[in-house]
């Protein structure tokens, strides 16, 4: 006999605040079967009596319908997250009145027996429950501090003024030495593109102004630029490090979809919060389907923002534009490529803050005034003008420095520098030049990545242009194609198709490449032009053999190891006055010139 079917998948804690309200709790999502509202009835309800039966308080029920059906959300007392999560899954599973359940009773709570489920709950609720924790998360709320927390520690504050407990003997609240506590400002940064480049700008203006600031991003954890620890830290794990690390006064935090949605955010208070923008990209999980899906999840930054925070959006953007209209906390403040178009001229005019060019400069304008940063296309991060989209970061960067106090001296003294070292945005629009050839190094990863980039391509392509191409498994195959045309557009003369190491996410290795090899061919890339190497470092040393003088060769590497040793063979090229044609080991080592003839 075959197991029953769940119907419900991802069910997960959610330790902080999240796209579905600003509390801890539970989801879940539906799968399998039709959601209506007799369903979503049913599931209310049984939530509602758990709650009577675990004498938890009233709090948020939200259940958000998507095209794969439905996320299922409750809040629950910070000590009973994994007790919320079982109340969630019996309650949909009792709501499915009639359908089988895997789970085993008193293991489980039984969905077809309530006094059953009762007393399993209550063990549960039993069992996990700390007293000190609910305490503490109260008491640090009462304050207006952050309480950050995991499987294994608390911290109340940031920097210098935090104290760290292990989970299992913290203090009760009285006994905390509050007086010595102090949160340091804090900035989230979220979008879909531009966000490690936004928070990079920002750490560096704040850094121009004398602060110590520990930042996150798809890189790691670095405290005043030194790295601490290395690999994504998007997520709220990245964001206790950096919040928990001694002698940081500020803290600017990457804040990835991917975190937002299964667990939340790690700070229940942010001074700023940027959202760069919102384009195709992770559709098919956690309930995100389509862009309004996306829009929503990224918004989430906004719950964390205090009651004088400012919440920075990107007026070029219409579902920005269209969250906006929807009562989000915070004040907003706007950037555009073009600070003259309707919405950020209204927006001054009603006393707001905006940013963006006019007449060739970045304008900044704040407390009723204009502030000149300088002429955009002197900005190295610009490449003259061309990279429009680090413009935007720029104007999104100097928004919320104004609000963490950077004056506007540091503002014009990193934007004149910034992206000029390659240590500046590494692998970000990292321009390499290497004899005749030249070399862009970038993250770009989706389709409106790849669109963004053709006016920086059409400058700097002089001869022949080859490219690297991959993707991270877990897109979906309208996605992918999606990329392809994108590339097919630019008229590649040579395509290496690439997997990501630690990125397959559920598919086989080269599914990826396959699936986009298909569509660069219908979309009129000659076949002899597309190649296949896997491995990504391969793939780049394949590139660079294939170059002849005055070629362009995009680099979009992704993985982490793979980017540490592109670097090194590019810094070991450049070192050794490599030019296209000759050979080359994989350690960069180049041979030396021939004698003259």
């Amino acid at each position: 006999m075959s197991t029953p079917r769940l119907p419900f998948d991802d069910s997960r804690r959610l330790a902080g605040w999240n796209p579905y309200f600003a509390d801890v709790g539970a989801a879940l999502e539906t799968q399998g079967i039709a959601v209506d509202d007799e369903l979503l009835a049913r599931w209310r309800d049984r939530v509602m009596q758990a709650r009577s039966w675990l004498d938890w308080p009233d709090g948020a029920i939200v259940a958000r319908r998507h095209a794969g059906g439905a996320s299922l959300a409750l809040a629950a007392p910070v000590d009973q997250l994994l007790t919320a999560t079982e109340v969630d899954e019996w309650a949909l599973l009792a709501a499915c009145e009639g359908m089988a359940s895997p789970f085993h009773a008193p293991g489980h709570p039984a969905a077809w027996d309530a006094d059953s489920a009762s007393r399993t709950l209550r063990a549960l609720a039993a069992g996990e429950r700390n007293p000190r924790l609910a305490g503490l998360w109260r008491a640090t709320h009462a304050r207006g501090l952050d309480l950050l927390f995991d499987d294994e520690a608390a911290t109340v504050g940031a920097g210098d003024g935090a104290r760290t407990w292990p989970l299992q003997r913290l203090p009760a609240a009285d006994e905390v030495p509050w007086a010595s506590l102090r949160d340091v400002p804090v900035a989230l940064i979220t979008g879909s593109n531009g966000k490690t480049t936004t928070t990079r700008l920002l750490t560096a203006m704040l850094r121009a102004q004398g602060r110590h600031v520990a930042h996150t991003c798809t890189d790691g954890v670095f405290v005043d630029g030194a790295l601490v620890a290395g690999g994504d830290y998007s997520g709220p794990a990245g964001a206790r490090a950096a919040l928990r690390a001694p002698g940081i006064d500020a803290a600017v935090l990457e804040t990835a979809r991917g975190g937002l949605l299964r667990r939340g955010l790690a700070v229940q208070h942010a001074d700023v919060a940027v959202v760069t923008n919102i384009s195709d990209d992770h559709f098919g999980e956690y309930g995100i389907h389509d862009l309004s899906d996306l829009a929503f999840a990224k918004i989430a930054v906004a719950r964390a923002l205090r009651s004088d925070g400012w919440l920075v959006l990107n007026a070029d953007d219409p579902l920005l534009r269209a969250q906006a209209g929807a009562g989000l906390p915070g004040r907003i403040a706007w950037f555009a490529l073009d600070a003259d178009t309707p919405l950020p001229r209204a927006h001054r005019a009603g006393g707001g803050a905006t940013c963006g060019g006019r007449d060739g400069r970045l304008v900044l304008h704040v407390e009723g005034a204009d502030r000149d940063l300088g002429a955009i296309d002197a900005m190295p991060l610009t490449l003259g003008g061309s990279a429009r989209y680090n413009i935007a970061n720029l104007a999104a960067a100097a928004l919320a420095a104004h609000r963490l106090g950077v004056d506007i001296g540091a503002m014009v003294e990193v934007a004149a520098r910034f992206g000029a070292r390659a240590e500046d945005n590494p692998g970000r629009l990292q321009l390499v030049r290497l004899g005749d050839v030249s070399v862009l190094v970038d993250y770009v990863h989706n389709a409106d990545g790849w669109n963004s980039l053709a006016d920086v391509l059409d400058r700097l392509r002089g001869g022949r242009l080859g490219l690297m191409l991959g993707h991270a498994g877990n897109r979906g195959d309208a996605e992918l194609r999606d990329v392809a045309q994108a590339v097919a557009e630019l008229h590649p003369d040579h395509v290496v198709l690439k997997d990501i190491g630690g990125m397959l996410r559920g598919r086989q290795p080269g599914d990826v490449a396959r699936v986009l090899r298909d569509a660069l061919i219908a979309k009129g890339v000659d076949a002899g032009a597309v190649a296949v190497q896997l491995d990504e470092y391969a793939a780049v040393c394949d590139l660079l053999a294939w170059a002849q003088p005055g070629d362009l060769l995009v680099l979009p590497v992704h993985g982490s190891v793979a980017r540490k040793h592109v670097a090194m063979l590019l810094d070991a090229l450049r070192a050794a006055h490599w030019h296209a044609g000759r050979a080359f080991d994989a350690s960069g080592t180049a041979p030396p010139e021939p004698p003259p003839a």
